[in-house]
């Protein structure tokens, strides 16, 4: 992709947010959560090929903590082959990638909990 189509696809799924993730991002933006910044459907890029770009965009991206944060609805199942090729060359960047199924939000508290303790 291009650069203005990676930013314009990013920009679609920011306006397009899930219950899932609208819930989660209700209290953890504004660096609410242990002062940290998190973004929303930041584009990581990992790889460019003259001005063709290849990048993942994360549902939540904090930068300061290298820390991307997935929440996986039912399409998640049939990609789980997808999803492990992508965390592991997030991780090869250094970046820590948190899983979490919709139905574990309903269960918020142990969420932010296990954020907060990918953020020290």
């Amino acid at each position: 992709m291009k650069y203005a189509e990676i930013k314009e696809f990013a920009r679609n799924l920011r306006k397009n947010q899930t219950p899932s993730e609208e819930r989660l991002w209700h209290f953890i933006r504004k660096k609410q959560l242990k002062k940290k910044q998190f973004l929303r459907q930041h584009p990581i890029i990992y790889d460019r090929s003259f001005n063709e770009f290849f990048c993942y965009i994360p549902d939540f991206y904090c930068q300061e903590c290298k820390l991307a944060i997935e929440i996986d609805g039912k399409i998640h199942l049939q990609k789980k082959e997808s999803d492990l090729n992508r965390d592991a060359i997030l991780e090869g960047m250094g970046i820590t990638v948190l899983r979490f199924k919709n139905e574990e939000l309903y269960d918020l508290r142990k969420v932010l909990k296990t954020i907060e303790e990918h953020l020290e």
